[in-house]
């Protein structure tokens, strides 16, 4: 880690540390919005929209990923429902079948 990114990484601590204890004393502060002016004062906007942009593209994965998982549960519940509905299917064609051969013996 070059001695840059090092300062930079702590003016950032200092002054989330700043922000959070004054945001202590507000209820109504929103913490995301702590975090992009940080940013903004540490690094400058053109920093603060890559970071955006990497915040959005996390919640395009979580997304992606949240979908996925919601796809494989429709799946087996989609196979659980076929299996009993071959199943039910059976045991019509056997009621069916026992209903038959009940009544040839009459």
């Amino acid at each position: 880690m070059t001695s840059e990114v090092g300062e930079i990484k702590e003016k950032l601590k200092e002054k989330k540390a700043e922000y959070e204890a004054i945001a202590s004393t507000y209820s109504s502060v929103n913490l995301e919005n702590i975090d992009n002016r940080i940013i903004t004062e540490v690094l400058g906007p053109e920093s603060q929209a890559q970071a955006e942009v990497q915040r959005l593209r996390d919640q395009i994965a979580q997304m992606q990923a949240s979908t996925v998982e919601q796809i494989f549960e429709v799946q087996r519940k989609y196979k659980e429902l076929q299996q009993q509905l071959r199943a039910d299917a059976v045991a019509k064609e056997v009621a069916a079948a026992v209903r038959e051969a009940e009544q040839s013996r009459k």
